[in-house]
């Protein structure tokens, strides 16, 4: 699974249930996130016991895509028996601030910061 653009790409690794994000997000509609929706539904619809989103190399997001990725996490807290991690770098400062938001949808979630 992978959603590429000139500006993104997202992709599912299952060796390690991880999907990868880099780049920058910055469509400007939730419809224009339509396939990276799809791929985080597909991934969700795996019921591993635990997913990664790695968002170290991420260097922008806009708020169609937070959108997008907070539904995902609803989605996760919505099925009780995945647990979420997410891979972020505090040097980023966007990425603080959207992991504390984040753990107010979905209190079990693990922020590991590089």
């Amino acid at each position: 699974m992978e959603v590429t653009t000139d500006d993104y790409k997202v992709w599912y690794e299952p060796e390690t249930a991880t999907v990868n994000f880099q780049g920058l997000l910055r469509e400007g509609t939730i419809a224009d996130y339509k396939a990276i929706e799809q791929l985080l539904n597909e991934a969700l619809a795996l019921e591993l016991p635990t997913m990664t989103i790695n968002l170290l190399a991420l260097e922008f997001i806009d708020s169609s895509a937070t959108s997008v990725l907070s539904r995902f996490v609803i989605g996760i807290r919505k099925k009780k028996s995945i647990g979420l991690v997410v891979k972020a770098s505090k040097l980023i400062p966007w990425q603080e601030k959207f992991l504390d938001n984040w753990k107010k949808l979905l209190p079990n979630l693990t922020p590991q910061w590089e």
